[in-house]
């Protein structure tokens, strides 16, 4: 029987009278016992799956949206290897699942903390017994009462239901002690508190043992039957081959050489499929990419439906790759789409493209001609008097030129960026004289800075003009 059994009989049997020093005796006991020390390894949970199989987590189990994630031992225990296993939430059965844990992490409790809190509530109570002994009024000790049954009620369930048949014992003994404490105060009080009871805990499920080497090793063939990913599956099939390796010594000959060949043939299968849907990937991509380029709608739109036809061919073993594949394809699709509708316009606008670069033409000639001598202003190594008298008479002609062309929309930008780099040719012809009949070297350089900007715009303009002119292409 345990300290509290004897306190609380003692309570109800002597009224009081002698319980400080019962109290004070159970107390040190209470305190005295040994504790358990924690394990150092963690919980060891089962998850179970709706059609039947179990796997091993070691620790606790993570939902992540519509996946459960969980580490598998990869070895013996008590610090084996592990690897990170990945399945639809939907595959396990959450009810055994979760009974499971719930049995474990009260077998871990038990084994580590318990004694250490139980011993605490032993001294809470024992503290509290002793506050009656000493209470002269009997609705202070009605109180104090109530309070002690209050904690023992709600205690097993915050502390994995340990030792809840003890705890109910004591809460029925202080119930009966309550009701005598009522009498003697001749008091009908009733608090609701006291409507709190310990229920029986449920019946746990049989805790599963350790996983022998063998049993892990078959863990993780199971796991890789189960998961979606084709890399996780290899990874699993490959870590099981090498804790056969590594460990066949300790392990059964006829059954390590049995499984060690069906782990390499299924290792080889998944590289052969690997390798087929590579192939395939590889083969799809380089035609959808022309495919792009030409525009070639329907011919994508056949592509996508071939990727399908082939997954189906090859048993629907990868579908990562496939939406991977199918999602690119789907990109050059849609460029493809862009890149038609793009080019439908262009012929509808063609007439006006064509009579555009008809009469840019010669403006654009005008602005390679000038070039050498938007050279020289721009380095400053010298304009001379014919130069920049040609210099004028193009840039005026480029100016009357470019400002009778009405542009179409699509280039109206390049268009305004052309008729800016002539004006700024024209500002660096006409500093550049101010600057030499001056002699005024800031003049100088600002027509160089007029020519070097000249340059490039004119550049730029010239680049955009040419490219909207001719038939759009893939970017």
């Amino acid at each position: 029987m345990s300290c509290l059994v004897i306190r609380l009989m003692a309570f109800m049997n002597r009224r009081f009278g002698w319980l400080a020093g019962v109290a004070l005796a159970c107390a040190l006991t209470a305190f005295a016992r040994p504790v358990a020390a924690a394990g150092d390894d963690a919980t060891l949970l089962r998850v179970f799956l709706r059609d039947g199989k179990t796997l091993v987590s070691y620790g606790e189990l993570a939902r992540v949206g519509d996946r459960v994630i969980f580490s598998m031992p990869a070895g013996p225990l008590p610090n084996p290897p592990l690897h990170l296993v990945n399945l639809p939430a939907d595959w396990v059965d959450w009810e055994k699942t979760d009974s499971y844990a719930a049995a474990a992490r009260a077998d871990q409790y038990a084994k580590g903390q318990a004694d250490r809190d139980y011993a605490a509530l032993s001294g809470q109570l024992a503290k509290s017994l002793n506050d009656v002994a000493a209470a002269s009024d009997v609705s202070q000790r009605l109180a104090i009462v109530e309070q002690a049954r209050q904690a023992l009620a709600v205690w097993p369930a915050a502390h994995f239901n340990y030792k809840t048949a003890e705890i109910q014992q004591m809460v029925g003994m202080l119930d009966e002690a309550i009701a005598d404490l009522r009498a003697a105060s001749g008091t009908g009080r009733f608090n609701l508190m006291l409507e709190a009871h310990t229920e029986p805990a449920p019946a746990a499920p049989p805790l599963m043992p350790p996983p022998t080497l063998q049993e892990s090793i078959e863990q993780l063939l199971t796991a890789a039957g189960l998961v979606e990913n084709a890399v996780e599956r290899s990874s699993l099939l490959a870590t099981a081959l090498s804790r056969i390796e590594t460990d066949k010594e300790q392990l059964p000959s006829s059954w390590l050489a049995a499984t060690r060949d069906s782990i390499v043939e299924r290792l080889a299968a998944e590289t052969r499929i690997d390798q087929s849907y590579r192939v395939m990937s590889s083969g799809v991509l380089q035609v959808a990419e022309q495919r792009a380029r030409r525009a070639d709608v329907r011919g994508l739109m056949l592509l996508i439906e071939r990727i399908r036809l082939r997954d189906r061919e090859l048993g629907g073993a990868r579908p990562e790759a496939v939406g991977s594949l199918l999602a690119a394809v789907d990109e050059k699709l849609d460029a493809a789409r862009r890149l038609r509708l793009a080019r439908d316009r262009y012929e509808l606008r063609l007439p006006l493209l064509v009579a555009y670069g008809a009469a840019i033409k010669a403006p654009i000639a005008l602005f390679t001609q000038i070039r050498p001598s938007l050279e020289a202003i721009k380095e400053l190594s010298g304009s001379s008097r014919a130069a920049l008298e040609a210099l004028d008479q193009a840039t005026s002609r480029m100016v009357q030129l470019v400002g009778g062309i009405a542009p179409p929309d699509e280039l109206a930008s390049a268009h305004a960026l052309f008729a800016s780099a002539v004006q700024m040719a024209s500002n660096a012809a006409l500093t550049r004289r101010r600057a030499s009949l001056a002699n005024n070297m800031d003049l100088a350089w600002n027509a160089s800075s007029a020519a070097a900007g000249a340059l490039m715009l004119g550049a730029r303009a010239r680049t955009d003009i040419l490219a909207l002119l001719r038939p759009p292409q893939l970017r």
